[in-house]
């Protein structure tokens, strides 16, 4: 009866151990929730980035203004007939 006590102690201690410790116990559900998560916020915040680009994308196909504004951004470009000022921030203080 004893040897069975003993070997029924040691078998709960081993399954306690499986059961939080070892490869999918609760610390390492816990681990994978916070991992998943994790993913999932990423995940949406590239999906939302996606979107916008998509968006983007459909409107340089699309239509001519979304081309000029660009143009005008990116390039410096000029209509004809339009004055261009450029205006410079002074570094040099007074002394």
């Amino acid at each position: 009866m004893r040897y069975l006590v003993i070997a029924l102690l040691v078998l709960l201690g081993y399954l306690q151990y499986r059961l939080w410790m070892a490869e999918g116990g609760f610390v390492d559900v816990a681990r994978l929730n916070k991992e998943i998560a994790r993913q999932e916020h990423e995940n949406a915040a590239l999906r939302e980035r996606n979107r916008v680009l998509l968006a983007e994308v459909e409107s340089l196909k699309q239509g001519v203004d979304t081309l000029e504004e660009r143009a005008r951004t990116d390039m410096g470009m000029v209509k004809e007939g339009e004055t261009f000022f450029l205006f410079l921030k002074d570094n040099h203080k007074p002394q």
